[in-house]
């Protein structure tokens, strides 16, 4: 059973008039007619009795009707679905995200997709790190990911989207804090509250920060994720050094403090070099647009390098 042969049956069945139903499928009368009599040769079955005055479905052309109707949308919805998948407009995307990405970029990036690419279903996956979201790219368990560079092995490209400035965390009854802003020369001599893993894009940033104040961190304890590590700094454990997005995860006892020297962490957006899934691609576009229309440093909370307090905290920490 050809689908041209529904459709013309379909057509003749809504009118129950051949002429009415040829000129809607812009086809010869004649034809329309042969084709309905080569569907009912196939079916073995008579589907309209016709007179000359008029034309009527039969029991079996009656149940016909309603299961062409079902099957012909059918069709549609699947034609309709392959044209979006392959226009990037359908689909469903694997994301990955870092602990604090989930919380902080996470809403921006579900309400963007939402709004833009209303048909795109987004699975998600979060407290992945970096390595963690390159294997699974590799090995295609995942479609994007939301990571901290750099990228560890081959075969992945990404798009910076973000770049944070660093804070610190300490608790309420911590020394500092009470003070507006903090340098890193402060943390000398406390104890560091830091991510478990060797591969952590963070704690390296933290490190670096350190290093250029002439000291090595004092690594106290370690937390697989970013609330653990939160809930160390909070129970006076030590401090910790994090990306400004993580004042978008609110904890009792704790508190975040602007460090004018505390430098910088990029987020980025990753995809398995040489992906062709159109919708992957519509997603990244997406997301990759949504951040670059916004101002890094107004997400972040940069600390202004030229109001008197931290110009007078610099002068007396140079």
């Amino acid at each position: 059973m050809e689908l041209r042969h529904l459709r013309y049956f379909s057509a003749v069945a809504q009118t129950c008039h051949f002429g009415q139903a040829a000129a809607l499928l812009h086809v010869a009368q004649p034809a329309l007619s042969y084709a309905i009599r080569q569907l009912e040769s196939e079916l073995d079955v008579t589907l309209f009795t016709r007179t000359t005055r008029q034309v009527a479905l039969t029991p079996a052309g009656d149940y016909l009707k309603i299961e062409a109707e079902r099957i012909l949308a059918g069709v549609d919805d699947a034609v309709d679905g392959v044209r979006r998948i392959a226009a990037g407009r359908s689909g469903l995307v694997r994301l990955g995200l870092t602990g604090i990405a989930a919380f902080s970029h996470l809403p921006r990036i579900a309400r963007v997709i939402k709004r833009e690419l209303p048909d795109v279903d987004l699975a998600i996956q979060s407290d992945m790190l970096t390595p963690v979201q390159c294997e699974s790219l590799r090995t295609m368990a995942l479609d994007l990911g939301v990571l901290r560079p750099p990228v560890v092995g081959e075969a992945i490209s990404m798009r910076t989207i973000d770049i944070e400035q660093m804070v610190l965390a300490v608790s309420v009854d911590h020394r500092l804090a009470v003070e507006p802003v903090v340098s890193i020369e402060d943390l000398r001599n406390e104890s560091f509250v830091m991510y478990d893993s060797r591969d952590s894009a963070v704690n390296d940033a933290a490190i670096r920060s350190c290093h250029r104040a002439g000291f090595v961190p004092q690594r106290a304890h370690e937390a697989p994720g970013t609330a653990v590590l939160l809930a160390l700094v909070a129970a006076g454990l030590g401090v910790a050094v994090l990306p400004a997005s993580v004042r978008s995860l609110p904890l009792e006892g704790l508190i975040i403090r602007d460090l004018v020297d505390g430098g910088t962490v990029e987020l980025a957006l990753a995809w398995r070099a040489g992906q062709d899934n159109p919708v992957v691609e519509a997603v990244a576009d997406v997301i990759a647009d949504a951040f670059a229309l916004e101002s890094s440093a107004g997400r972040a909370s940069v600390p202004d390098l030229h109001s008197p307090i931290i110009a007078a905290h610099l002068r007396e920490n140079p």
